[in-house]
């Protein structure tokens, strides 16, 4: 989003930040269900395995996945204005 405050953007642009809303969720479901497959196939094989050294690892995409919803709740500001206006 752009560093303007968004109640002072006109129609035109808050049309253009939704697109940009639109696309930004799409990418961040794709990398959300991902992740989670890592995540998945990691505890799956360290089961089967009898390895369980690559759990630790499988921490990583756990935190990638914290920080897509923590950025995705700052959307929300945005979709407000969209409804106010009725964009």
């Amino acid at each position: 989003m752009n560093t303007k405050n968004l109640c002072e953007l006109t129609d035109e642009e808050l049309i253009i930040e939704k697109k940009n809303l639109k696309k930004s969720k799409i990418i961040n479901a794709f990398l959300i269900g991902f992740l989670a497959s890592i995540i998945a196939i990691g505890i799956v094989s360290s089961i089967y395995g009898k390895n369980y050294s690559v759990i630790i690892p499988l921490l990583f995409p756990v935190y990638f996945i914290y920080r897509i919803v923590s950025n995705s709740n700052k959307n929300k500001k945005l979709e407000t204005i969209l409804k106010e206006r009725n964009i």
